[in-house]
């Protein structure tokens, strides 16, 4: 398959790294088939398994674009925090779900507090590490590639990044759901609330602008202007999504 040999020839670290997180989320979707173990009326290893796909598909992403910026150096120390916050992130995720306990918003002991704030501090240094990666891509001027691409990899990354840190929103209410509790009955899989606003949905949505956005501006666009269309469009309609979850509305 020529995405797989591609990506292991221009960062096997990030490839291989995705790979053990896809391997693990196929681990929880198997437990999830045999555990008792409930957290927020939801199985318990139902979100370890989301974050280690969306990790393994992020750090995919990541390690494919940023073979453009040409700068290796900088590209190998962003691997290694990746590694390390992400894994950090997964963890902490996996063992509290195991455990039949909250990994965010658990404040229910000092240590479990202090674990939640660590998992924030990892994710924001994550993030703000990529915001310095789109920096990059936003200062580079020269490009051997479409340049619709170049646009759809510059706002991907800057959703990505703005998306993100809507996070904080949420560990400020140690909640994601408005108007309601987090344990109400939500859409298969996702769990997004089906009585309530779910500031979840907009943080999906404006992270995975990351995968969109260059699929959009290398297969669709025809020039700059019509990502930049696009990503405005799509930036809208992810505003409404955030505006009516802010309003204890749901998506459905």
């Amino acid at each position: 398959m020529y995405f797989v040999n591609e990506l292991k020839r221009r960062n096997p670290v990030l490839f291989w790294y995705g790979s053990i997180n896809i391997f693990a989320a196929v681990i929880c979707l198997l437990l999830s088939q045999t555990t008792t173990t409930w957290v927020n009326g939801v199985n318990a290893f139902i979100k370890p398994l989301k974050f280690y796909v969306s990790i393994g598909i992020c750090v995919w992403t990541l390690g494919w674009i940023m073979y453009y910026l040409e700068m290796p150096t900088r590209v190998k120390v962003f691997n290694l925090m990746s590694i390390v916050l992400l894994s950090f992130e997964s963890f902490v995720i996996t063992w509290q779900a195991a455990n039949g306990r909250l990994s965010h918003f658990n404040v229910s002991s000092a240590s479990y507090g202090f674990l939640f704030s660590l998992m924030g501090i990892a994710i924001v240094i994550f993030t703000l590490w990529t915001g310095f990666i789109c920096y990059l891509f936003f200062k580079k001027k020269q490009w051997s590639i479409p340049m619709s691409y170049v646009w759809g990899i510059r706002l991907g990354l800057l959703f990505f990044v703005i998306f993100a840190l809507e996070g904080g929103a949420m560990a400020a209410m140690l909640k994601h759901t408005v108007g309601g509790n987090d344990s109400s009955r939500g859409i298969a899989l996702l769990n997004w609330s089906r009585g309530h606003g779910d500031l979840r949905i907009a943080h999906f949505l404006g992270m995975h602008a990351l995968q969109l956005f260059p699929l959009f501006g290398y297969y669709i666009a025809r020039n700059s202007m019509a990502t930049k269309a696009f990503a405005s469009l799509y930036l809208i309609i992810v505003i409404a999504v955030l505006v009516e979850a802010l309003m204890g509305l749901p998506l459905i």
